[in-house]
């Protein structure tokens, strides 16, 4: 019996062995094929010329094609629910911005996503912040928040880049903050939200700092505060909202990796350290900046705090605000 019992424990003992050798083998063979960045918004925008930047890094680095695979529609819930539906192998990710966390919040079907935002993804890095700017046209004559709250009489709106975004909200929080009533004006991208202010036919904007860059130095559009902790050091001359008096309103845009629920603890370890270097790259920061972000990096957790606080805080805001997405 003794003999017996000896002999099932060093089958066990060889079973165990050979599938942490199996295991391990596996997880230094990956990738083993091309992997595919999903970006849940049309070609063009930021979150995709993020993506198509990393892609090209990451294929450099492991040795396999990156593909960017454009799923828009539904403020980003189509694209991110192949994701959430795709096996948790690691050849199938979701490069999100900060909308994925408010997303079932402000769309007029609920929570009826088809996923979990906090439980049904695996966290795997935090790529970057953009801070979000109130931007006036040249032409208001605006200089200062303080200039626009004394515009009594009136009749004022913002362009933001669509309803239940980060900017929305931002919008409607300096509304409450500042006692300001200033109608909304949703678009379809950044894009024609910034066209519409240099146009002339929408005074204000709430937006990222790459599509107005040029146009702040050109003259064009003039930034009024930044909803950031601290100054950008992409403006450092532009106030914040808390340096003005408002000290809650904090609204900053990000853009986090994700893959499939159960996503295997050396598949998350392998990328995201191959993204915490490419975050290093100087030609990555650069091109960064470019687009209104700044590179963060850091380990899966950081990313998944991020998202269970935007979750939680600008739930209550959504709610409290009555915001919704068309």
């Amino acid at each position: 019996m003794m003999k017996h019992t000896r002999r099932q424990a060093l089958a066990l003992a060889v079973s165990v062995a050979a599938a942490c050798t199996a295991g391990s083998a596996w997880a230094q063979g990956y990738p083993s094929k091309p992997i595919t960045i999903v970006v849940a918004y049309p070609a063009g925008g930021d979150t995709d010329a993020l993506a198509r930047l990393f892609a090209e890094k990451l294929a450099t680095r492991i040795g396999q094609p990156v593909v960017v695979d454009n799923r828009p529609g539904a403020s980003g819930v189509i694209g991110s629910s192949h994701v959430a539906k795709s096996p948790a192998d690691g050849y199938t990710l979701l490069l999100a911005p900060s909308t994925f966390s408010i997303a079932q919040l402000v769309l007029k079907t609920g929570s009826a996503t088809g996923y979990d935002v906090l439980n049904g993804f695996t966290p795997i890095v935090q790529a970057g912040t953009l801070p979000l700017f109130l931007v006036a046209g040249a032409g208001t004559g605006f200089k200062s928040l303080k200039d626009l709250q004394g515009a009594k009489g009136q009749t004022l709106a913002y362009a933001s880049p669509g309803s239940g975004s980060p900017m929305h909200i931002l919008g409607e929080m300096v509304n409450k903050a500042a006692g300001m009533s200033l109608g909304h004006v949703p678009y379809k991208g950044v894009a024609p939200a910034v066209n519409d202010v240099l146009g002339g036919h929408v005074p204000l904007t709430y937006i990222t700092y790459g599509p107005i860059a040029p146009h702040l130095t050109g003259g064009k559009m003039l930034p009024l505060a930044v909803a950031d902790r601290v100054r950008s050091p992409l403006a450092p001359n532009v106030p914040t909202f808390a340096e003005l008096g408002y000290k809650n309103v904090e609204v900053t845009a990000w853009h986090g990796l994700f893959g499939p629920k159960n996503l295997s603890p050396e598949i998350v370890k392998t990328l995201n350290g191959h993204f915490n270097e490419i975050l290093k790259m100087p030609d990555v920061v650069s091109k960064m900046a470019t687009l209104g972000a700044l590179p963060l990096g850091g380990a899966p957790e950081v990313l998944a705090r991020t998202n269970a606080a935007d979750f939680e805080r600008f739930g209550k805001v959504i709610k409290e605000l009555g915001i919704q997405a068309d």
